[in-house]
């Protein structure tokens, strides 16, 4: 039982913050001034009557209590409700802007990681000055260069002043962009992760054996890097949401950054519930099976 109680623990941990996270989110909603409500009023004209009568249909005059809790069951279920903008229901805008998200997360995450991997592995095996100082400069970048500005620079060159790329929906270019991003967080550690591998007893043994350098460190080096690989992997996942967010609004693309956007703009409830439900549920999922498998590749961490 002790051997897994970290685990279980862990798993109690995951649904605590998502239900936290979930709680925190519908407060922080009705905190903000104002409601979809007199949105309306301003755009329409409502009159107190009519505004009263649209607050008692679309349930804003129940307790707190009871507006969550009758959200919380129809979520549990799926049914998100509607958008009291657009007056359909807010499963269907999910399924919509979901796709875009996960492609730029996923593309961006896969490429940043594999350029870092690349470099930290060569850079370990032929000990390459210029591979150095390139992994410092790539660094320096995700460190000194926000994503928002780089993407703005980006646009400006390319769409504007090329004419390359649309100035709208250049999801190509927003995947580049924090693909680098993620490389610079990821490779200066790895790098130095690699250094001390190298010392690890089989490493030299399989030095001593003749094996090429580059086997070497794709073949014994990488192997001892899979814990840190883990631990940077979470937390860059934990960034990415925001950049990804940031990235989807700077380009114009219809993921659920520019859906809760929107949303925000529009005091729209049920979609800004929903679409940071999904992403904080999703965040809390990501790093509750990093941590499991850390802990199964590592029994250190118990």
């Amino acid at each position: 039982m002790n051997r897994f109680l970290p685990i279980i623990l862990t798993i109690v941990r995951g649904i605590g913050q998502a239900i936290g996270i979930v709680v925190l989110i519908f407060l922080l909603c009705r905190v903000v001034p104002g409601d979809v409500v007199d949105v309306l009023g301003i755009e329409g004209g409502l009159t107190s009557e009519q505004a009263a009568a649209m607050r008692q249909e679309l349930g804003l005059d129940k307790p707190l209590v009871v507006q969550f809790t009758d959200w919380l069951v129809r979520a549990l279920h799926g049914d998100f409700g509607n958008s009291l903008l657009f007056h359909t229901p807010v499963s269907d805008m999910l399924m919509h802007a979901l796709p875009v998200t996960a492609q730029l997360a996923s593309m961006s995450f896969l490429i940043g990681l594999g350029l870092a991997l690349l470099l930290a592995v060569a850079a370990t095996s032929t000990r390459s000055l210029f591979l150095d100082f390139t992994i410092n400069a790539v660094n320096i970048w995700s460190i000194a260069a926000p994503t928002f500005c780089v993407g703005f620079i980006g646009i400006l060159i390319f769409s504007i002043w090329l004419g390359w790329l649309p100035v709208l929906g250049s999801i190509g270019m927003a995947i580049v962009i924090i693909g680098l991003d993620i490389a610079g967080q990821v490779v200066k550690p790895l790098r130095e992760e690699l250094k001390e591998a190298v010392n690890l007893p089989h490493v030299r043994t399989a030095r001593a054996k003749g094996l090429a350098p580059s086997q070497i460190a794709i073949s014994h080096i990488l192997p001892a890097t899979s814990p840190i690989v883990l631990a940077l992997s979470g937390l860059i996942l934990t960034g990415l949401v925001s950049g990804s967010i940031t990235m989807e609004v700077l380009f114009g693309l219809p993921g659920i950054g520019s859906l809760m956007l929107n949303a925000i703009h529009g005091r729209d409830y049920p979609v800004i519930m929903a679409a940071i439900t999904v992403v904080a549920v999703s965040l809390v999922v990501i790093n509750t099976v990093v941590d499991l498998i850390s802990r199964l590749i590592d029994p250190r961490i118990s």
